[in-house]
């Protein structure tokens, strides 16, 4: 498969997390949402959970398609400093010696596997550390998705009050995702995110 499959795959995920949570929020003739309050929450927090997952591995894909050779979509190919000959050494190299996974979570380490790899990092350092803050952002959110406890809602209600300007104590998950974002009209915070990942794929499968 090429970048351009490995981002069609990325675009198609976050499109159906999108679906799942504009279905989860459909209302009836009358104006009353279909589903409970606690349905909406757990299928809004799992949709962020998904989209974050799907950034995950087109990142992993990506990495280890540009390590084997092939080209971004734009036909430009990184000078690699690697040369593995399948995707599956390619994802060894990654992992290296004595791990059994590579976390994609982590973006600073995904920017030192790149800038190890490619020369300059390309195509994913500029893009990455643009980016820097909202991906650190999304991994708390993604944190306090997977497992909310007094060590994820803290910086979560952080997170909440540099958003928002103003102290956010208690704030849950699905009440973050769903507010309106103050820098972009029209969008919610996970609009904001999910959008940010969708042009973020797309200038690294381009390159």
């Amino acid at each position: 498969m090429s970048l351009n499959d490995t981002l069609a795959q990325f675009q198609s995920a976050v499109a159906q997390c999108d679906s799942l949570i504009a279905h989860a929020h459909m209302n009836d003739s009358s104006g009353v949402p279909l589903l409970p309050l606690i349905d909406r929450q757990q299928i809004t927090t799992a949709g962020f959970l998904n989209l974050f997952i799907s950034w995950e591995t087109f990142l992993e894909e990506a990495l280890c398609k540009l390590m084997i050779g092939l080209p971004t979509i734009s036909g430009s190919a990184p000078t690699r400093y690697v040369l593995p000959p399948t995707k599956e050494l390619a994802h060894s190299l990654v992992v290296g010696v004595n791990r059994k996974f590579f976390d994609y979570s982590n973006h600073d380490n995904v920017r030192k596997i790149a800038l190890l790899f490619f020369e300059h990092g390309y195509p994913f350092e500029s893009t990455l550390s643009s980016i820097c803050q909202d991906l650190a952002d999304m991994k708390t959110i993604r944190n306090a998705s997977a497992h909310l406890t007094s060590s994820t809602q803290t910086p979560l209600e952080s997170l909440a009050q540099r958003l928002f300007s103003t102290p956010q104590a208690g704030i849950t998950l699905y009440d973050l995702l769903t507010r309106p974002d103050p820098s972009t009209p029209g969008s919610t915070i996970f609009g904001m995110y999910k959008n940010k990942l969708l042009a973020a794929g797309e200038m690294i499968a381009n390159g």
